[in-house]
C-alpha cells in the first residue's frame, strides 16, 4: 500500500502566502476610487474671491504736449530750464525776430502810402477831376496793404512761445543760439498737478467697476503704496483680449511721484460690492 507523501512545512507556508496577496490584490482591483467633487472650481473660485487683484501700470500726467516752432528763426531765450516749473501765459521760447520786425515796418509803410494814395482819389472824384476806375484801384491796393501788415504781424506774434498750460519742461530738445525751422520740436512739457494711471482690465470687471472707485497703486521708486480713485473707463472692449482700457488718478499730491514711475496697481475686492 502506498503511503501519502507529507507535506513539507516550507511549502505549505509558501502557498498560503501566495493565497493571502491574491486575495489582498483582488479586493484592491475592486475597490471604488474617492468621486471627485463636481463644484471644486466653484470652491476654488469662492476661495480666490476675497483675493486682491493686481496689474502693472506707469504714472503718466494729466496733459503733456511737444512745444514746436512756428516760423524758422533763431532761438534768443529759454527762461524755463529742463526740469523747472512755470506758469500758464508764461514764457518759454523767444525769437530773434529782427527780419519780421523790419518786414512789418516795411507792410506798416507801404499801408500808409496806400491810404494816402486813396485818400488822393476820392478827392479828385470829388471835384471831377479823376476817374472812378483809378479810385477803385487805390481802394483795392489799400486793402492789400492792410492784409500784409496783418501777416506781418501775425508771423510776428509767433517770435515767442508762452506756456499753454501750468507745469514742468520735462525736456529741452533745443540750445540758445540754435536756428529752428517751422515744426522742429522745441520742448517737452507736461502738467504733473495729478498723475494719472492707464491700464488694461478684463472686461468683467464691468460688472461692478465704476468711476469714483478706490484702488491703490504700489510704486516701486518709493517703495510706498498711494491711494488713487477710477476716472474714466474706455468705450470699446477688446474683443480678442477680453480686455478694457481705465484710467484711475492718485488721491492726493505727494511730491515725491514723478511721472514715468510704475507699480502695482491693487484692487480690493470689496470694491466689487
Amino acid at each position: 500500500m502506498n503511503t501519502p507523501h507529507p507535506f513539507r512545512p516550507g511549502l505549505l507556508s509558501l502557498l498560503m502566502g501566495l493565497a493571502c496577496a491574491s486575495a489582498a490584490t483582488a479586493q484592491t482591483a475592486v475597490a471604488p476610487k474617492a468621486p471627485v467633487p463636481v463644484n471644486a472650481p466653484a470652491d476654488v473660485a469662492s476661495r480666490g474671491a476675497g483675493a486682491e487683484r493686481e496689474i502693472r501700470a506707469q504714472l503718466t500726467p494729466r496733459r503733456y504736449t511737444t512745444v514746436a516752432a512756428e516760423i524758422g528763426a533763431k532761438i534768443s531765450r529759454l527762461p524755463v530750464s529742463e526740469g523747472a516749473a512755470f506758469r500758464a501765459g508764461q514764457l518759454l521760447v523767444s525769437f530773434d525776430c529782427t527780419l519780421q520786425q523790419a518786414q512789418l515796418a516795411k507792410a506798416k509803410a507801404e499801408l500808409d502810402g496806400a491810404e494816402q494814395s486813396l485818400k488822393t482819389n476820392e478827392r479828385l472824384v470829388e471835384l471831377n477831376a479823376g476817374g472812378r476806375l483809378e479810385l477803385e484801384l487805390a481802394r483795392s491796393s489799400r486793402s492789400k496793404a492792410r492784409a500784409e501788415v496783418g501777416a506781418n504781424q501775425a508771423v510776428l506774434g509767433k517770435c515767442s512761445v508762452s506756456a499753454p498750460f501750468a507745469g514742468r519742461v520735462a525736456e529741452q530738445k533745443v540750445r540758445e543760439q540754435q536756428y529752428v525751422q517751422p515744426g522742429q520740436a522745441l520742448l517737452d512739457i507736461i502738467d504733473d498737478s495729478v498723475l494719472e494711471l492707464e491700464f488694461l482690465v478684463p472686461s468683467r470687471w464691468l460688472a461692478w467697476l465704476k468711476a469714483g472707485g478706490q484702488l491703490q497703486v504700489q510704486i516701486d521708486e518709493t517703495q510706498k503704496t498711494y491711494p488713487a480713485r477710477f476716472t474714466r473707463i474706455g468705450a470699446r472692449v477688446d474683443p480678442v483680449s477680453q480686455s478694457i482700457k481705465v484710467a484711475a488718478a492718485i488721491d492726493g499730491r505727494f511730491p515725491e511721484l514723478i511721472a514715468g514711475m510704475s507699480g502695482r496697481v491693487i484692487v480690493p475686492a470689496a470694491t466689487k460690492n
